[in-house]
């Protein structure tokens, strides 16, 4: 059995990839910092509805998402559309811009850093909540 087949599966694995993508674009925030005329960035938000109809859409129906080219053996090369974050960054809001240039403010980027980890912390949770039942709907009946 493929978990990814399992549509509540395959969006909290986008879940998590939108996560880490958020976190990369905070952590490079924070790194230019000091860098004049920079700009931070972040992503929209992520929903569940939004990956609901984009599914619907793709493919006409919940649960089976269009599919590209597979990785079905070892020495299979990733198709190069794979290799790009199916994210675009959106430029945060500027709140405030030092003489420099510069609006990364640090105190909301650690905000962000946070609620991500509270997020992603939020989201294993679920998974392994839905993991442990898709064991107890799987095993035998009358067994413990």
């Amino acid at each position: 059995m493929n978990l990814n087949e399992i549509p509540l599966f395959a969006m909290l694995k986008g879940r998590f990839s939108h996560l880490g993508e958020r976190q990369r674009l905070i952590s490079q925030n924070v790194a230019n910092s000091d860098t004049p005329g920079y700009t931070p960035n972040d992503l929209k938000a992520y929903s569940f509805e939004a990956q609901v109809r984009a599914a619907q859409t793709a493919s006409g129906a919940v649960g089976s998402a269009a599919r590209g080219q597979a990785v079905t053996q070892a020495g299979h090369m990733t198709p190069a559309s794979q290799h790009r974050s199916p994210y675009k960054p959106i430029k945060a809001k500027d709140s405030e811009t030092t003489l420099d240039g510069n609006s990364v403010v640090l105190e909301e980027e650690m905000l962000k850093m946070a609620e991500a980890r509270m997020n992603y912390d939020a989201a294993i949770s679920f998974y392994q909540k839905s993991l442990g039942m898709l064991r107890l709907a799987s095993r035998a009946p009358g067994r413990g």
